[in-house]
């Protein structure tokens, strides 16, 4: 693949470049510093993936995101998360925030790498998270946030939607399916517990037996314990026992 580093700062651009260099599949195909620089370069087409900064002295990462050939992808490199939300909705493949972490940096360009899915396309999977990353959540109510996965204690099915309870005790009604949140969620972390609800392992507390069908488990941030169906328990007790942990 290649790749454009647009960046106004020359430091954040060789701190890039360096960390770059670890993955033999990406050629750097240039480099811009400016607006009208970046512009320019946007227009030869000659690479795959935009590395793009949001703050840029003269204007922004969003003013150049129509120049982009269509078939590249964008990733935000920036120091500040305020703008994470926007840079989803203008599409953008990944957003890291400065210093870059090499973990990320390998996350993003796989997703470059993989095959471009529709994103209208209902069955299209969503991008692997790592424990330590925020997922981008659209709400019923047309809102949409970043939730850290280490905030999230437990998932709930609920009709089209799906229920995100959150350590601090709150729900957030999310426009995801719980087939698209177990493609997504790391599974040493995340495990479907009943056909209706997934669990954060990393909340797991206890477990009580209330019957042959039935275990209630107890998570750290929820109030009530979550049920767990005898059938989805053997594949709970080997993730526990991969963290040394057991039901």
């Amino acid at each position: 693949m290649r790749a454009l580093i647009i960046d106004d700062e020359a430091p954040a651009r060789a701190a890039l470049r360096g960390l770059l260099r670890a993955h033999p599949e990406i050629a750097l195909a240039g480099e811009a510093d400016t607006m009208k620089c970046a512009a320019e370069r946007l227009g030869r087409g000659d690479y795959d993936v935009v590395f793009l900064d949001v703050q840029l002295r003269g204007g922004t990462g969003f003013d150049l995101v129509p120049l982009v050939r269509p078939e590249a992808r964008i990733v935000f490199v920036t120091a500040s998360d305020r703008h994470a939300v926007r840079a989803f909705e203008v599409n953008a493949l990944d957003y890291l925030i400065k210093p870059v972490r090499p973990a990320r940096l390998a996350a993003a360009i796989a997703r470059a790498a993989a095959p471009a899915a529709e994103p209208s396309s209902p069955g299209a999977p969503a991008p692997a998270l790592a424990p330590d990353d925020s997922v981008y959540l659209r709400m019923g109510n047309g809102t949409s946030r970043f939730v850290a996965l280490t905030e999230i204690a437990a998932i709930a099915a609920n009709e089209n939607y799906s229920e995100a309870h959150l350590g601090d005790g709150s729900r957030l009604l999310v426009r995801r399916t719980m087939k698209s949140w177990e493609d997504a969620l790391p599974p040493s972390r995340f495990v479907r517990v009943h056909r209706a609800t997934i669990i954060n392992l990393a909340r797991y507390r206890g477990a009580d037996r209330r019957s042959y069908e039935t275990t209630l488990l107890h998570l750290d941030g929820l109030a009530e314990p979550v049920r767990a169906s005898f059938r989805f328990l053997p594949e709970l007790r080997t993730r526990l026992a991969a963290l040394g942990r057991q039901v």
